[in-house]
């Protein structure tokens, strides 16, 4: 089943996409940094992987001293939103999937964003009655949605944790008033002008430039004493320090101030923000058991429909030398996308039929319309048992997001993606962190041809999202792997890709982990640049697709149980993450 190398392997892929238009696809959530050699590591009892070494340090140095996954995931979250600005932190929201192993029980977290109670569908119109340009709706006070990630840390913590609440805080507060050094990765972005409005407002600007408004070098000494009092008031009051109490006050002042774009965003919604727990989605995939997040994020449901279509259109297993297995993978991924399109959204207010949309009699209808032989071109949103009237969303969704995993000595796990959109959020600060600019996950538009579209603004509701935080158990019910990945909309692409790949064939995680990415969002297909991708432009163009080869920032973290017993990481070349365990 192995090649000789993995080369040989991704030279001789042809892969098959869309001619269609995408909405802003040419963004990107991040810039791509350059990639790091990454070498996977051995643990037998405890894991920490994350996307920065210092988050990575904290989160082990809890489990180290007693304390669980949940309660590692504290101290990691507290570190990203330090040392990892761009990406996540107390200012945006989470998925998390909690496996308590004890219980035999898994959990998932919900901390997604919600939209302020004032906020309605013409949220992201302009006075004419037109969508607004997505930059201009996502800079500012407009986009930002009541954060989510701290109570839902709060509230799984409450139940798994075996430490101290406060005392999860102390790395992040040290680092903050200590300082940290700018990493390479940090000072690319900043250099780069990925957020164009990250100079507009003076708290984001004093903060990641010099005096001289040059973005803050490589090794410069970076001190946030406004995070560390607000991380120091949360280690104190709990969750409501941001939420009930001067954290929030100040989240809500930053909203407002922002005259050029203010938001809707008021004290009753950090107020009246709750989390919730709910019930993974688990299908079988070989001899497994995948499970995902359900709604409000698309990213479990559409993760499952891709790598079920591929299991059931194949005459046999694809090996990844296989011109046919990338065949198959962007043909499957063309007709998830699509019903993703039509049908998924937050499930607290529009009726998501998931069930149907995983139901094995479906899916093997769908996989029919896969040839090995022919692009399909673009796909239409499949038809359900229960009739569902509903236009298509076409929210750009560019989150700049972290992933991390956690596995604890008693063998509870933690899957978690985390984020605050794009890169670098509104760029609005307060208390020393970057608020979300997660609203803009909306759709612009309420209805299309008549047709309500499912993912339109509502107060209180939660934006879709492609987060795919994922785990896998064996038919005895253990835990295999956890694994997930920032980038968008292309998260479920990278992730379902993995997925099939690690499940399917003898590659090990991080072999998969290196492989270059291909990406079909039931658009164009994006090659991934400077890798071997590329040399697929041609063939391609000869088939009659259309062809992009553009940067595939991924960021994909996660372990594999081996067959000792032992837990094995695998880290994303493409950013600069660790993983520490014993």
């Amino acid at each position: 089943m192995r090649t000789s190398s993995l080369s040989v392997i991704f030279a001789t892929l042809a892969l098959f996409s869309s001619l269609t238009y995408a909405i802003n696809e040419d963004l990107a959530p991040e810039s791509a940094t350059g990639t790091l050699n990454q070498k996977p590591i051995l643990a037998k009892h405890q894991l920490v992987v994350t996307a920065h070494p210092l988050a990575t340090q904290a989160g082990y140095k809890v489990l180290q001293r007693g304390g669980s996954a949940a309660d590692a995931a504290v101290a990691v979250q507290a570190m990203l939103t330090l040392v990892e600005p761009q990406s996540s932190g107390i200012g945006g929201g989470a998925f998390m999937l909690y496996w308590d192993n004890s219980q035999q029980q898994l959990t998932a977290f919900d901390g997604r964003e919600t939209a302020p109670a004032a906020a309605d569908e013409n949220l992201f119109l302009t006075a004419e009655g037109t969508p607004m340009s997505w930059w201009d709706a996502m800079v500012g006070g407009r986009s930002v949605g009541t954060p989510g990630v701290l109570a839902m840390l709060e509230l799984s913590q409450q139940q798994y944790g075996k430490q101290p609440w406060a005392s999860l805080f102390d790395e992040a507060i040290k680092t903050s008033e200590s300082g940290f050094n700018v990493s390479p990765r940090l000072h690319k972005l900043l250099a780069s002008n990925i957020n164009p409005g990250l100079g507009r407002y003076p708290a984001a600007h004093d903060y990641f430039f010099t005096s001289k408004g040059e973005p803050l070098p490589v090794g410069h000494r970076l001190t946030n004493p406004a995070l560390a009092n607000s991380l120091r008031q949360i280690a104190q009051q709990g969750a409501s320090a941001l939420y009930q109490g001067p954290i929030g006050e100040q989240v809500i002042a930053a909203v407002k101030q922002a005259t050029d774009n203010p938001g809707k965003l008021q004290l009753s919604d950090l107020q009246n923000y709750r989390p919730v727990a709910r019930q993974a989605i688990c299908r079988p995939f070989r001899q497994y058991r995948v499970c995902g997040f359900p709604p409000p994020t698309s990213g479990g449901v559409t993760t499952l429909q891709i790598i079920k279509l591929m299991e059931l259109a194949e005459s046999q297993p694809q090996q990844p030398d296989s011109v046919a297995f990338y065949h198959l993978l962007t043909q499957a991924s063309r007709l998830a996308y699509a019903d993703r399109a039509r049908f998924l959204a937050d499930s607290d207010f529009v009726d998501v039929p998931v069930d149907a949309l995983l139901d094995e009699t479906y899916l093997q209808q769908r996989s029919q319309l896969i040839s090995p032989l022919k692009d399909m071109g673009q796909a239409s949103p499949g038809e359900l048992p229960k009739t569902i009237s509903q236009a298509d969303d076409r929210s750009p969704e560019l989150p700049s997001t972290s992933h991390f995993v956690i596995v604890d000595k008693w063998g509870n796990a933690v899957s978690i993606t985390s984020s605050i959109e794009m890169a670098f959020g509104s760029t609005l600060m307060a208390g020393g962190f970057l608020l979300n600019n997660q609203l803009t996950d909306f759709s612009f538009i309420a209805e299309k041809d008549g047709k309500l579209v499912a993912n339109r603004v509502q107060a209180n509701k939660r934006p879709r999202s492609s987060m795919s935080p994922m785990m896998v158990f064996d038919q005895d019910n253990q835990l295999v792997a956890a694994l997930g990945s920032p980038g968008g909309s292309r998260i479920i692409s990278y992730v379902a890709k993995n997925l099939y790949l690690k499940l399917s064939t003898d590659l090990s995680l991080q072999e998969a982990f290196n492989s270059p990415h291909v990406v079909n969002r039931n658009g164009v297909t994006e090659l991934e640049a400077g890798t071997l991708a590329e040399t697929l432009a041609a063939p391609l163009q000869a088939l009659g697709h259309q062809i992009k080869v553009k940067d595939q920032n991924s960021g994909l973290h996660g372990f594999f149980r081996q067959p000792d017993g032992s837990w094995r990481s695998a880290v994303d070349p493409r950013r600069e993450g660790t993983a520490m365990g014993d």
